[in-house]
């Protein structure tokens, strides 16, 4: 599933070629994928505006948008998620291609000529002849106007240590639960998690609440990082570990046996000598 990374991705994709682009059309004809919304709301709604700001807090991302006439009070948010291997592409006037989210596995919909058309599941037409559209074989993307962000922490990549660690480093659930929880911390997800919990030495199944403060400052610290590079190389699968987590691995820093197991209901990776509580 896309993390914060993938997200983050689009976002920019988004940012870089989407912005201030009158839109003339919008295919909102998937039930689905735009539910609650009937055929033609979101295009009611978008018709004549632009785009004018690209955000996101952890997994979810959103659009601002102008007023009715291009200009004037805002108009409404447009949300945008992947879903699970969702992707954004950005055509622009003069017809080259951007795109960004969920990294390439075969077909990524900028090639028209091997994607099916039912795979583009929503899509922006701009005045300059470009589109905005959201690639997503799976159908578990979702597009809604005024997304509500009330169940959502703060974003992971950008939450200060102090924060974090009155966030994270409370209670008895296993540490990469707590991670998980995006009510506590918004955008980390199962290999950002593993990633994140492999750099800096923790053992996924401690209680959160037993770390102590500098134990929570250095795992700060490594999200941060971790994150990071996710973003610059591609995607939460370019981390140092993710190769490792195969049977028959090994810890790429010390050598020793990768061990799995579900924590907090998800499928994990840990090193049996580093990751030892």
């Amino acid at each position: 599933m896309p993390e914060l990374p993938e997200v983050e991705l689009a976002r920019s994709t988004i940012a870089e070629a989407a912005l201030g682009r009158t839109i003339v059309d919008v295919d909102d004809a998937d039930d689905w994928v735009c539910r609650p919304h009937v055929p033609g709301e979101v295009r009611e709604a978008l018709v004549g505006r632009r785009l004018t700001a690209a955000h996101r807090r952890g997994k979810t991302m959103w659009c601002d948008t102008s007023g009715d006439d291009g200009r004037g009070d805002d108009g409404p948010r447009l949300g945008l998620h992947l879903g699970m291997s969702g992707r954004i592409i950005v055509r622009t006037g003069d017809g080259g291609t951007v795109h960004g989210g969920d990294p390439v596995r075969g077909v990524d919909g900028t090639d028209e000529a091997v994607a099916r058309p039912e795979w583009y599941r929503f899509t922006l037409v701009f005045e300059d002849g470009g589109s905005l559209r959201l690639f997503d074989k799976r159908r578990l993307g979702r597009v809604r106007l005024d997304p509500s962000l009330d169940d959502l922490g703060p974003d992971a990549g950008e939450i200060g240590a102090a924060e974090f660690r009155q966030r994270v480093g409370r209670g008895t659930a296993p540490l990469k639960a707590r991670l998980l929880d995006q009510s506590a911390l918004a955008g980390v997800g199962n290999l950002l998690a593993d990633e994140t919990l492999w750099q800096a030495r923790q053992d996924p199944h401690r209680p959160a609440g037993d770390l102590s403060v500098d134990e929570l400052t250095d795992l700060h610290r490594a999200l941060r990082a971790a994150t990071r590079a996710a973003i610059r190389h591609g995607g939460v699968h370019t981390g140092e570990v993710i190769g490792a987590r195969k049977k028959g691995q090994h810890c790429p820093r010390c050598g020793a046996d990768m061990a799995t197991g579900q924590v907090g209901g998800r499928t994990t990776w840990w090193c049996t000598a580093e990751q030892q509580a």
